[in-house]
């Protein structure tokens, strides 16, 4: 059975040719797409790497620990202390050849303008060194 005319012949042949209609039609889009994506592609952030050769390690410096509790008291190693006190020891350890790290505990409830205190009083006294000290999230019970 052919698929080709109106016409009923005796010696009908199947039609051998290609509707290249509809392959143009796919190649246009798949242009038309192209073309609006490419420009996507080539789209980078230009970044200015360091390069560093790798530094001998150095020896791991003396560790504060610092701790906010929902009040807003300071603990330094466990000693309570008030805002201008931690202000003169941090003077003290930012004088230090070898500059100690701080850990930073600080309740869930803390208020920010406590933390964001420290964090500048620390900044200010040179302080470099800063991590912030979390628990895990507990594990996830198994079904």
């Amino acid at each position: 059975m052919a698929f080709g005319g109106l016409e009923k012949k005796q010696s009908a042949a199947p039609m051998a040719e290609i509707n290249m209609t509809p392959l143009i039609d796919v190649m246009l889009v798949l242009l038309v797409i192209f073309i609006i994506t490419a420009p996507l592609f080539t789209h980078a952030i230009r970044l200015d790497l360091p390069k560093v050769a790798a530094a001998p390690a150095r020896q791991t410096p003396q560790t504060i620990t610092l701790s906010i509790d929902e009040a807003g008291k300071i603990y330094w190693n466990g000693t309570i202390l008030t805002l201008d006190q931690m202000r003169a020891r941090f003077v003290e350890a930012g004088k230090q050849q070898d500059q100690p790290e701080i850990q930073l505990r600080a309740a869930c409830s803390t208020r920010y303008e406590v933390i964001a205190q420290v964090m500048g009083a620390a900044q200010q006294a040179g302080l470099e060194r800063i991590g912030f000290v979390t628990d895990p999230p507990p594990a996830a019970a198994s079904h």
